[in-house]
């Protein structure tokens, strides 16, 4: 087919299925238009074909055709964009060969990184001092070039008249994880110019979003540091059309058979033992923990309020234990299950990697934002193993991830907020490879207090030694070594699959009156529970955190039930699993009342209580004595008194020197700063 033929084609194409979105098009000011190419190969499979191995001169024809019509405003510049392209033109990036050069191709995946818009110039026009041509040069390499000589034989240097530029922009785009199996994901620089750079694409766009780009792919010379040209070459694709691929693609491939599976699901009475057996079938015990994992699975509601804060539906999850107490095991077999999900582990995680890192820009130069792992896995899950093997600087990254959802970068010239709605699973080892169940909790962690009690369930998973459970578990794992087909879950991987990622979807569940009234009671009972203790110790049960948690998790439980309000037994069991936690991690052993501080802060509440008793008692001693230096001797009588045993008092006097309030002005006597 020749350019006069396909430049008739086209107009005969766009004149009976696109005139009217042509006219609105030209109307509103917009400079392309979005074809649909199934049309066109319905229309005519000849030119389509064409356009698949020629797309570039092809649309040229197609544009000189828009500037046929009789339109209402003039246009210099029109471009035409091609969606559906058929799958036989899809190419996984890390497929991409020569082959593809100059070839209409779609790829899908992750973008990584981008950069700032940036203006490149399409073509200049020069003037010859001699006989006043104009000279026209393309410019088409990443050089800019100037003519060498004009038709009257002039040689040497030529007046620049006017330069044509087109804004132009770089994205590195990255293959989606979960469809590579385990192999290290490539990828690909993609150039867009036009108005594929609109403020309206620009949010298309952002780091972390998944885009499906039609478009062709082109060689980029690569110029060596000597200033000549290398032999290798660089692929980039040049983009045609870039659309948004679907928030979740599990949810879309849902059958009507497999919709009444679910809906079949969430009508069992026992739905959560029936999931909780089917989650991991082949790890032994850890019932609890897997109930909180299916609630975490489906997750809470979120809620923007008027006044514009957003309060966060995701619970994030920190499993503490023993080794080879199967955490890990537990980690990778949810990330098979939960939708979006990234797998990553604390030795090779930095902060930068798990948020955002500002990056040199090899592409286009400068800066450009690069997501990293909590920002992918926005809408989806983020796993983090050995979370203790973090260093501290990366660890504070994670504060405003984890409660505000959103990841702020002020690197470089880029000032930017990226959002990260993800839910966290994490697991980590104490600090001294096993647990002392009388130590804090928070001083057996290599995590920060303020970054613990950011996450709404901690399940601490000891391995102590009991020779019925010992029994079973040895019997359940060498069972399985001999016949591995036992641990076939009823609900298969798929299923649960889609099961999940329709309820986070699809519902959103209410709260009833009954299961408010339910939370409130226990919030305020357990509240009140610590207040008044001998010795004035006042420990703090539970804070406000542990209610949106409560919340969180009756909304999940609700959500699993397919139910559009929130009962009191949902909210029951959000109670059961929020006690159950603190029992095992909060309960101050001498006082036997739970106290949240274990969890978030180094000094308990009694060792609070004691310190204000010993401040207390060197300042009436000091009264007493009219003197400032007090001996240590008289501190301790005065305590025993208070019966307060001489170790602790010495424990406490330690800390107290630490901390700057009291010092020691010579040996054995002690005196307040």
């Amino acid at each position: 087919m020749d350019v006069d033929e396909q430049i008739k084609t086209f107009r005969e194409f766009i004149e009976q299925n696109y005139y009217p979105q042509l006219l609105e098009a030209v109307r509103k000011g917009h400079i392309f238009l979005v074809l649909d190419f199934a049309e066109l190969v319905r229309f005519n499979t000849e030119l389509s074909e064409e356009m698949l191995e020629d797309p570039e001169n092809i649309l040229k024809a197609g544009e000189l055709a828009i500037k046929e019509f009789d339109l209402p405003k003039k246009i210099t510049k029109f471009s035409l964009r091609f969606k559906n392209l058929p799958d036989s033109q899809k190419i996984q990036i890390n497929e991409i060969r020569s082959r593809h050069l100059k070839k209409f191709i779609w790829v899908e995946g992750i973008v990584r990184q981008k950069s700032d818009v940036r203006p490149h110039v399409a073509a200049s026009k020069f003037e010859c001092p001699s006989c006043g041509n104009i000279l026209t040069v393309l410019q088409l390499d990443n050089k800019y070039k100037e003519p060498s000589r004009c038709g009257c034989g002039r040689k040497g240097k030529f007046k620049e008249v006017s330069k044509e530029l087109v804004d132009g922009q770089g994205l590195v785009l990255e293959e989606a994880a979960e469809e590579l199996d385990g192999a290290q994901p490539k990828r690909i620089n993609v150039f867009l110019k036009d108005d594929l750079v609109s403020p309206m694409s620009e949010r298309r766009t952002s780091p972390g979003s998944r885009v499906l780009i039609s478009g062709w792919v082109t060689e980029v010379p690569v110029t060596l540091r000597s200033g000549g040209q290398s032999t290798k070459f660089e692929l980039i694709v040049e983009a045609n059309f870039v659309q948004p691929a679907e928030k979740d693609q599990h949810e879309l491939n849902i059958t009507e058979q497999e919709l009444e599976e679910i809906k079949e699901i969430g009508r069992d009475p026992n739905v959560l033992q029936r999931l909780t057996k089917s989650l991991a079938p082949s790890i032994y015990g850890h019932d609890k923990i897997k109930e909180a994992l299916i609630l975490q699975l489906a997750g809470g509601c979120r809620k923007v309020r008027p006044d514009g804060v957003v309060t966060r539906g995701d619970m994030h999850m920190l499993l503490i234990g023993d080794p080879g107490s199967g955490k890990s095991q537990l980690l990778k077999r949810l990330s098979k299950i939960a939708p979006k999900a990234r797998f990553t582990s604390g030795k090779g995680a930095t902060g930068a990697g798990l948020t955002a890192s500002v990056v040199k820009d090899e592409f286009l130069g400068g800066w450009s934002l690069e997501a990293g792992t909590l920002v992918l896995a926005n809408q989806g899950f983020a796993i983090i193993d050995e979370m203790d093997k973090m260093g501290k600087e990366d660890t504070s990254a994670l504060h405003e991830a984890l409660e505000q959802q959103t990841i702020s970068i002020a690197k470089a010239n880029i000032q930017a907020t990226l959002r990260c709605e993800t839910t966290v699973l994490a697991a980590a080892n104490p600090k001294f490879g096993r647990f002392d169940p009388y130590d804090l909790i928070a001083s057996q962690i290599d995590l920060p207090p303020t970054l613990i009690n950011r996450f709404d369930l901690i399940f601490p998973v000891k391995d102590l030694p009991s020779r019925e459970k010992d029994e079973k578990t040895a019997e359940f794992i060498l069972g399985l070594h001999k016949d591995p087909e036992k641990a076939i879950s009823e609900i298969s991987t798929d299923l649960l699959k889609k099961f999940f990622a329709h309820i986070r979807a699809k519902m959103n569940p209410k709260m009833s009156d009954e299961a408010i009234e339910e939370i409130k009671s226990y919030y305020i009972s357990m509240r009140n529970s610590g207040v008044g203790d001998e010795g004035g110790i006042k420990s703090i049960p539970i804070t406000a955190r542990q209610l949106e948690a409560l919340v969180r998790l009756s909304e999940a439980m609700a959500k699993v039930r397919l139910s559009k309000t929130v009962e009191k037994s949902d909210a029951q069991k959000a109670i059961e699993l929020v006690d159950y936690c603190l029992n095992q991690i909060a309960k101050d052993e001498k006082t036997g009342k739970i106290d949240i501080d274990r969890i978030s802060s180094s000094i308990t509440a009694s060792q609070r209580g004691t310190i204000s008793i010993v401040k207390e008692i060197i300042h009436a001693l000091e009264e007493q004595t009219n003197s400032k230096m007090i001996p240590l001797e008289m501190v301790i009588e005065a305590a025993k008194e208070k019966s307060i045993s001489p170790e602790t008092i010495n424990d406490t006097i330690d800390k107290l020197r630490r901390s700057g309030d009291i010092f020691e002005p010579r040996k054995g006597f002690v005196q307040r700063l």
